[in-house]
């Protein structure tokens, strides 16, 4: 038994700060949360943050082996299959180098209080393989999105995708697109109906640049998120260029919305009005997105998005709402939480959580615009 006594408790759903304290069986379950609970070895939180772990809910870690290649280039230049840089280094790369950069990258991650990411796999089953190798004795739960070749081009063989996709869902999560601009709608519709009927995620880039979504408009008449919406994708990543009345159908869909702003600023392509989408109802979740273009820190990812998108709208954003894309908007996420198992900071729950230095009076602001690696005192 533990208690973890004395601090700052951002607890529940609601990130609610209280001063009581934390009891942990030896099981790591949290099994009390009172001002008077105190049982066993006693840790002493005092002038600390108690905040539950991270989900990094969109990366790419293969591209960890090209970190900061491709500055100036276009996305389309930088990340489109098959021929972006990215996709070349990928191709080029020995399994080793890759496994050894991956693992760099998660033990990273971990470091900085994150307790499960979202990846999006690149080369197929292979891919999924290796970041299942990468990750072994890591203390991190990746989520792997899958992908095949065969998903792609102007006239894909539907048999074909079809044994691509039990293929890929024996071994991931569920399967992650590059967008519409290389996959047709039917190739989306089978793989949302494949993926909801085996309980996994189906995730694709959506309004990524203004110029997809001009292209998919002109090509079906439907903007990307439209599209995603209508084939029934769980997870639609990045929105950052919305058009018509795509904000709206978001609110209504049963898709659950990923923002990367730090990427979208570095590629050039646009800035999500996050105020905007807030205002629906929505409640995102927020990623890091390539590892060869951000490090992937979520202190430093969520710092960004609310200074970025209050001067972008001109509008107040509560930091408490950045703060829960990163922690627990996941655990109330209809799309998404039933497939990942993440707590947050409530009797029942397990112990992950991480024990911060509080900077300020404010603890949100504490953990968004103040916290740095070295701060962060326990993980749990």
């Amino acid at each position: 038994m533990k208690t973890i006594a004395n601090g700052l408790i951002l607890k529940g759903i609601d990130l609610s700060p209280v001063k009581e304290n934390i009891v942990i069986d030896d099981e790591n379950n949290i099994i009390e949360i009172s001002k008077d609970a105190k049982e066993g070895e006693v840790i002493d939180a005092s002038g600390k943050i108690v905040c539950p772990r991270f989900i990094n809910a969109h990366t790419h870690i293969g591209d960890s082996i090209i970190k900061d290649e491709g500055d100036g280039l276009s996305l389309d230049e930088v990340v489109k299959p098959p021929h972006g840089i990215k996709h070349l280094a990928l191709e080029s790369a020995s399994d080793d180098e890759l496994i050894e950069a991956m693992r760099d990258s998660m033990w990273d991650m971990h470091n900085l209080g994150i307790s499960h990411f979202i990846d999006y796999r690149e080369g197929g089953l292979e891919g999924v393989k290796l970041i299942k190798e990468a990750s072994k004795d890591i203390p991190i739960t990746p989520i792997i999105l899958g992908r095949d070749s065969s998903f792609y081009g102007e006239d894909p063989n539907y048999h074909q995708v079809k044994v691509a996709i039990r293929k890929l869902l024996k071994h991931a999560d569920g399967i992650g697109l590059s967008g519409f601009g290389e996959i047709d709608t039917t190739v989306a519709e089978i793989i949302c109906e494949k993926c909801e009927a085996a309980g996994k995620i189906s995730s694709i880039h959506v309004a990524e640049s203004e110029n997809n979504q001009f292209a998919s408009i002109e090509k079906t008449g439907k903007t990307e998120p439209q599209r995603a919406f209508e084939a029934g994708f769980n997870q639609v990543v990045h929105m950052a260029n919305p058009k018509n009345d795509d904000i709206n159908q978001l609110s209504k869909s049963n898709s659950s919305l990923t923002i990367c702003p730090r990427s979208n600023g570095a590629l050039s392509v646009g800035i999500i009005p996050l105020f905007e989408v807030l205002k629906t109802g929505v409640k995102p979740l927020i990623g890091s997105d390539n590892i060869m273009i951000n490090r992937p820190n979520l202190f430093r990812e969520m710092e960004f998005t609310l200074k970025i998108m209050k001067g972008f709208s001109k509008n107040y954003i509560a930091p408490v709402e950045v703060l829960k894309m990163a922690t627990t908007n996941v655990c109330v996420d209809s799309s998404l939480s039933s497939k990942i198992n993440k707590s947050y900071v409530g009797e029942g729950q397990n112990a992950e959580f991480m024990i911060i230095n509080q900077k300020s009076n404010n603890p949100y602001l504490s953990l968004i615009n103040r916290t740095e690696v070295n701060d962060i005192v326990k993980i749990f």
